[in-house]
């Protein structure tokens, strides 16, 4: 086994995590396109038990309706990336700056050339009316 592949891959799915992290949080649209344009595949696709989207502008536009829907919110990392071949999963939270998450999820991605191709996210902690 080449280790220093394994360890390569588990620092660059720790890189991905926290962009991606970042992008759920930045709420500029202009900015988020920008992300989206260095991070994701230009035909990315997203789904979770809430909506799904592909493209870039559609993956910026649902991330603009959470942020509306949970105003002062804000993404979180917990525990840390794992990654195997080109596939990484990661779980984060979701909760009002500077309290408890109310809101956990875990989210499986698929990487092309080093950019998110299709990422799939779950729902692990929703309160009730969330």
């Amino acid at each position: 086994m080449d280790t220093t592949t394994a360890t390569l891959d588990a620092v660059d799915a720790v890189g991905i995590a926290h962009r991606y992290i970042a992008l759920w949080n930045e709420p500029d649209a202009a900015r988020r396109q920008q992300m989206l344009e260095a991070g994701w595949a230009e035909d990315a696709r997203y789904v979770d038990p809430m909506g799904r989207a592909s493209g870039h502008e559609e993956i910026s536009s649902m991330i603009g309706v959470v942020q509306a829907h949970y105003p002062g919110f804000r993404f979180a990392l917990a525990g840390k990336a794992d990654s195997h071949g080109d596939n990484l999963r990661f779980s984060w939270t979701l909760g009002p700056s500077g309290a408890a998450d109310l809101i956990q999820g875990t989210d499986f991605a698929q990487l092309d050339d080093g950019k998110l191709q299709s990422v799939t996210g779950f729902l692990d902690k929703v309160p009730a009316g969330a």
